[in-house]
């Protein structure tokens, strides 16, 4: 159904077999050479703009170890993820607070920990900031719509109206806090191009009108993710996203562009990654059925869970390239009717797949493992390991030579 050469090369398939093949399934190889490779096409693409990783993305130690290497800015969701990104001795002038959506306790952690940039999106959250980070620099999220041409879109529970984005900062500023900046997400998987030039257009804005009226100047404007893997759906490359980006940003603000921080996942890491998967049974639900049930032995609760109303649609090959194919319906291996992770859309597999077979999900990189469930039916949370130069390493960084057959 899919052309493997389309989303990884023959060398790098290889280097995958050769590193994952004595591991037991269900399993994520995460190719730490691609992730590099993706980084520095962004920061050739974005060179005046500041990385900021999404660490939720994927908070593999390995991962974060190498961009830290190269240069990269960290955007963290939780005091876990502070923690784990902290211990690499990655400064905290580094690290903005970009969950808009914490306790005031969090708040006061990041501060002591030493972070002095937060989003925020509320009045309530504003206060906390203002009472447990004084002085800190405030960047407030404004909504943007995006559910019909994201795949995974993020309006509604994240951002406000434009017109409380300014109360916000004028308040920060009453509060003693620094007002530093604007934030938007156009959606994760956005392939309408356009969705930055509405956002754009809506910051430009806010900061004209902040300034003239309040003698505020905001220094900063974040453009959040969005940019692309390459799944099933087609997308524009990363270099016509940079070049429609900074035109819109050149007609709006012309030669007096703002700081840009960009806070990329997906991009980064998603075609990074190959979920390895076993078939566990194969069937029909009646004698005449057209289409069989595979069922695999992870799921939506195992590292799939973007499969969610199939929003998320991966590349899914198997062993038996050039076999005659059948339309199938993918689902996982829990007790719970939910976990099924393609019906709707009709993938295809060979008509002589067998129980024991590998099927494998490529561009899967992102939101898998950081995804999973913690002993869902009791099954454990899916494995992931690194490739590296010199060989596997586990989510730790620490070598490993089997994942026990």
């Amino acid at each position: 159904m899919f052309n493997r050469n389309e989303y990884i090369s023959d060398i790098e398939w290889k280097r995958f077999l050769e590193a994952s093949k004595d591991f037991a399934t269900p399993n994520i190889f995460i190719n730490l050479r691609s992730i590099r490779q993706h980084f520095i096409q962004l920061k050739d693409s974005f060179p005046y703009a500041h990385i900021f990783y999404a660490v939720k993305a994927n908070p593999g130690i390995p991962v974060i170890k190498m961009l830290s290497e190269l240069g990269a800015n960290f955007d963290i969701a939780s005091r876990y993820e502070l923690d784990k990104v902290l211990s690499l001795n990655i400064s905290p002038d580094r690290i903005s607070y970009g969950n808009t959506i914490k306790k005031a306790c969090d708040i006061s952690y990041f501060y002591e920990k030493g972070v002095r940039m937060f989003a925020t999106d509320s009045k309530e959250d504003l206060k906390n900031i203002a009472k447990c980070a004084p002085k800190s620099r405030i960047y407030v999220r404004i909504l943007v719509e995006n559910s019909s041409t994201a795949d995974w879109p993020l309006s509604r529970k994240f951002g406000c109206h434009p017109d409380m984005a300014y109360d916000l900062l004028v308040q920060a500023r009453d509060m003693g806090l620094t007002p530093y900046g604007i934030s938007f997400h156009v959606g994760s998987q956005q392939r309408d191009i356009g969705q930055w030039n509405d956002a754009i257009a809506k910051t430009k804005y806010l900061f004209e009108s902040i300034e003239e009226e309040e003698g505020i100047k905001l220094s900063m404007i974040n453009m959040g993710g969005g940019f692309p893997a390459h799944y099933i759906q087609p997308s524009n490359e990363l270099s016509d996203y940079a070049s429609e980006i900074t035109r819109y940003l050149q007609d709006d603000f012309g030669e007096d562009i703002p700081m840009i921080a960009l806070e990329p996942g997906r991009s980064l890491v998603g075609d990074s990654g190959v979920l390895t998967s076993e078939v566990v049974l194969i069937s029909r639900k009646n004698n005449t059925a057209l289409q069989r049930w595979v069922y695999l032995d992870t799921g939506k609760f195992n590292g799939l869970i973007e499969t969610l109303d199939e929003s998320i649609k991966y590349p899914v090959i198997t062993e038996k390239d050039g076999s005659r194919e059948g339309e199938v319906i993918l689902a996982g291996p829990t007790c719970d009717s939910a976990d099924i992770m393609y019906e709707q859309l009709k993938y295809k597999l060979p008509v002589d797949l067998k129980i024991g077979d590998k099927v494998y999900w490529l561009t899967t990189g992102a939101y898998t493992s950081s995804y999973a469930s913690v002993g869902f039916n009791g099954f454990p949370p899916i494995k992931t390991y690194y490739i590296t130069e010199d060989g596997v390493v586990d989510e730790n960084g620490n070598p490993v030579t089997n994942g026990g057959v």
